[in-house]
């Protein structure tokens, strides 16, 4: 342990000196974020990932504090007559440090302790998070911290006992760190929920947000300090040189034009691997991870020891291993999801992967930062791509960081069910007056618009469920006092309430343990459902074989390494940012002599043989005759959830002109029409089509929205307190069970109350959410602009191949999806000479 500096004149310069004794110096905006924290503002800190923000945020508390201990001890020598030092007798919290991830909280701990050891302060830090240990839970409930690192969930969850007011009114700073990463989700509507009450409780405190990379810092400062609107957003570092290198096929080699996993690029990763230390090889989802630490695995020339896996479904034991390995320099690879991509600092990585598109620069520019995380060191990031078009998406980032573009992120607004659930928290945390709370509630940005008509709606979801559940007593959580306080007397709801704090919800899952050791992590029960005892299946980067299922259990055995299946976790695909959307078709309108695009020039040429490239204010549309009949490709460059918004909108309305049955496919870059019966459209008819008015009116006609908000209302239900979570100690209920309660619980209120305000939440996220009907306005409103161009070529181009390729998903074959899209791609080049 280092030496404690307090030999300092001043806090102030003891802070400098602890810094000099490693080596660094105060950067300008260090001490500017200090400052103005000691003249108790807050603000927002919107600086690049490396540049020391953590300190930045903590300094001013630790000057604080040391002038705090300064004070004591000098009114203990006036007292007594003679020099003592005097340590706190009590440890009130001062410092509330919210983070979203697990592993970026266990750093930060990390970080928190070593300045405040280094100053000499007695400070107990401690950790609070879904995989802290029991003692740190406990410490963190019962009080005895100086500073607490935790998750917006575990706030939540201390406001829910009564003691909450007396544990957290000395709070002097809450830092919400990453703060863009929780700013456009329900989880950060929770947080500003949580953020008022702690204004409420301890009127003094001091919030600072930290943001590394995001596009609207205005909006994100009013969403996270709607009480200060003159908060300043501080600048930090300039950011970093960042390098950016795509892994090209070679000249002549055949790489995939569709889907794929990018095996056909291991060699050259693990060739770029070799040539560092260090490297993390980030995934878009859980399944390529497994997958691509399988490839890896299966090739890699020195111990295995040294090749890890790192994913939000592992066990945190594992998770914390593999994080153990980055720190001390003892891993060459590890194989990555997000649960890596924020703040996390690991010194020794030397190198970051993207296996993929990346979807949008701020996700490419998170996890480059994860690279040479030194000071003074450039970033650095190898693009990897699955199949030729992932080429243009590249060169589409490298242009979005050269012109400085990040995308932005837009704060959800009036998400009744967060309300519900904080209410209820707050009930059961020492009860609430309704008048004040809905003052304190319309101080954040996420309420500022609620109406009184609203409020009184949750106020009676809360006490009865509403008007058609109320003569149910298992939605009667809350009661009114005699003195008009809502309060939570029954202690099974206080049970059941605590256990279903958040907003992050996901299928039903089964813990994976093996028949001797520990448990590996969880999969959905909906994959384990469909195995039999002596199946076999990938996870945890080992081949396991199901021995038998029990009480929501599955227990293993390893298994020699072949062929199993691979766990599918549930959620939406990413769609391509719209901003990166129109970069990529701009880049194909216009080629630029960068190296992915004269890669994948062949390709392009192509495209211009048999159809067209994009052009500026025209609407690229292809019309084919395929074996499986016509088929209308359409091009808007709109993402994936709008293009599937507008294959239904375009479907609804054609048939309308001229009844018909269509089936359709979508993907980043456009969508595909298969009619039944082959009918002619021209240019214009389709530019009809595709008109932005009554937008809303002909998403209701042309989706089955009942079912789109039934599947939506099943996790507002769960946010909302409605389907109740597992009690320990009795039989989980499984996948279907939930489901069968939400449906029963959608249909009573449809048919009884179909005002209810969950109702109407589910069918309006259901809108925002999966159909993106905002971005598909703005679609709609360009196409209005744009000619239509509507090419009739003899075959599929390269293009259209990939929405062809994406059809094929749904469709009955004895051969599998990899196998005909392959066969296709070949007597594709083939048969154009490529």
């Amino acid at each position: 342990m280092e030496q404690p500096v307090c030999t300092a004149r001043t806090p102030e310069h003891a802070l400098d000196a602890w810094f000099a004794h490693r080596g660094w110096s105060p950067a300008p905006f260090q001490r500017d974020v200090w400052s103005r924290y000691l003249r108790g503002d807050s603000g927002l800190l919107h600086t690049p990932t490396g540049s020391g923000k953590t300190l930045a945020a903590f300094g001013g508390p630790l000057i604080e504090a040391v002038a705090a201990r300064r004070a004591r001890a000098a009114a203990a020598a006036e007292s007594l007559g003679r020099a003592t030092t005097v340590a706190s007798t009590a440890r009130d919290l001062k410092v509330l440090w919210i983070t979203p991830l697990r592993a970026l909280a266990t750093d930060t701990v990390r970080a928190l302790r070593e300045p405040a050891e280094g100053l000499g302060l007695d400070w107990v830090i401690g950790l609070r998070t879904g995989d802290a240990s029991a003692r740190d839970k406990k410490l963190a409930r019962e009080g005895g911290l100086d500073a607490l690192v935790t998750t917006p969930e575990s706030l939540a969850l201390l406001l829910s006992y009564p003691d909450a007011a007396s544990r957290l009114g000395a709070l002097r700073c809450v830092v919400v760190d990453e703060w863009h990463e929780l700013l456009g989700t329900k989880r950060g509507v929770l947080l500003q929920l949580c953020l008022a009450r702690l204004r409420t409780l301890a009127p003094r405190v001091r919030v600072w947000g930290l943001s590394a990379t995001l596009g609207n810092l205005a909006e994100a400062r009013d969403v996270l300090l709607p009480n200060y609107p003159n908060a300043e957003v501080v600048s930090g570092a300039t950011p970093r040189p960042m390098t950016l290198e795509t892994l090209l096929p070679d000249a002549g080699e055949r790489f995939p034009w569709a889907g794929h996993l990018g095996l056909t690029q291991l060699s050259r990763v693990i060739d770029r691997v070799f040539r560092a230390r260090t490297s993390l090889l980030f995934t878009n989802t859980r399944v390529n991870a497994e997958l691509w630490h399988q490839a890896l695995q299966a090739v890699w020339p020195e111990d295995s020891s040294t090749l890890a896996l790192h994913h939000g479904s592992l066990d945190p034991s594992i998770r914390a291993e593999v994080e153990a390995g980055l720190r001390n320099g003892t891993l060459r690879c590890v194989v990555a999801t997000s649960s890596l991509d924020l703040g996390v600092d690991f010194p020794a990585v030397d190198q970051v992967f993207q296996l993929g598109s990346p979807k949008g620069t701020a996700r490419l520019l998170q996890r480059a930062g994860r690279a040479k995380h030194r000071p003074g060191e450039s970033g650095h990031v190898i693009c990897v791509p699955t199949h030729m078009l992932e080429l243009v998406e590249f060169a589409a980032v490298r242009d979005a960081i050269d012109a400085g573009e990040v995308e932005a992120r837009r704060p959800p607004r009036l998400s009744l069910d967060v309300l519900a659930q904080h209410c209820v928290t707050l009930a059961l945390g020492g009860g609430f007056d309704a008048a004040q709370l809905l003052e304190e509630v319309r101080g954040t940005h996420a309420f500022a618009g609620l109406a009184d008509e609203a409020w009184q709606s949750v106020l009676d979801f809360i006490v009865q469920g509403g008007s058609a559940l109320e003569h149910y007593p298992d939605f009667r959580r809350v009661v009114r006092d005699g003195e008009g306080r809502y309060l939570v007397e029954d202690r099974r709801v206080a049970t059941r309430h605590r256990l279903s704090i958040g907003t992050i919800t996901s299928e039903g899952s089964v813990a994976v343990k093996l028949v001797r050791g520990g448990t590996l992590g969880a999969v959905e029960e909906g994959f384990i459902a469909r195995l039999k005892p002596g199946d076999r299946f990938l996870f945890s980067g080992r081949m396991l074989k199901l021995v038998r299922m029990e009480a929501m259990t599955a227990y293993v055995q390893r298994a020699p390494a072949g062929d199993g299946q691979v766990p599918a976790w549930t959620g939406i695909k990413q769609p391509l940012s719209m901003e990166l959307a129109a970069r990529v078709e701009h880049l194909l309108a216009r080629p630029v002599d960068v190296p992915e695009m004269r890669a994948v020039a062949g390709l392009l040429a192509l495209q211009s043989k048999l159809s067209s490239l994009p052009r500026r204010g025209r609407l690229l549309v292809e019309a084919v005759k395929t074996r499986e009949g016509p088929q209308l490709f359409v091009f808007p460059f709109a993402g994936r959830l709008a293009n599937e918004g507008l294959a239904a909108l375009v479907s609804l309305r054609w048939g309308r002109v001229e009844p018909n049955t269509f089936g359709y496919a979508a993907n980043d870059y456009g969508f595909v029409l298969k009619p039944a019966r082959d009918i002619e459209i021209d240019a214009d008819a389709l530019h009809s089509l595709m008109s932005p008015e009554r937008l809303f009116e002909d998403l209701r006609d042309s989706l089955n929205l009942g079912e789109l908000a039934r599947r939506q209302f099943r996790e507002i239900a769960r946010i909302a307190g409605l389907l109740p979570p597992t009690v320990p100690g009795r039989p989980q209920k499984s996948t279907r069970q939930l489901q069968a309660s939400s449906g029963l619980l959608y249909d009573v209120l449809q048919r009884y109350d179909p005002h209810h305000m969950l109702l109407e939440l589910a069918e309006r996220e259901v809108f925002a959410g999966q159909l993106e009907v905002q971005r598909l306005q703005r679609v709609l409103d360009q196409c209005a602009h744009r000619e239509v161009m509507l090419l009739r070529p003899r075959g599929l181009t390269p293009l259209s191949f990939p929405l062809w390729a994406e059809g094929l998903r749904g469709q009955l074959s004895t051969e599998d999806w990899k196998t005909r899209v392959q066969r296709a791609a070949g007597q594709l080049e083939k048969r154009h000479g490529r």
